[in-house]
């Protein structure tokens, strides 16, 4: 089977574990009784979380250049 063929499922996995991962922490963190807004703090946060975590994979592991996020300048000292 083809490696990207697996890759991307197992990424999927790995960040539906982390949003898990990150709604428990957060519903030990804030306390009961909880209130909408509660539940809205921890989505919230869970998504962040779990978006920063993809963009990292992404950046350390498909996208790979040392100028990712700039571009040097073509020396123009002619």
């Amino acid at each position: 089977m083809d490696s990207s063929r697996i890759r991307t499922p197992l990424l999927a996995l790995a960040l539906m574990l982390v949003f898990g991962a990150v709604v428990l922490i957060m519903f030990q963190i804030l306390p009961g009784p909880r209130g909408k807004a509660d539940y809205l703090v921890i989505g919230a946060v869970a998504t962040f979380t779990t978006m920063l975590a993809l963009f990292v994979v992404l950046i350390t592991t498909w996208v790979k250049g040392a100028d990712v996020f700039y571009r040097r300048r073509k020396d123009r000292s002619e």
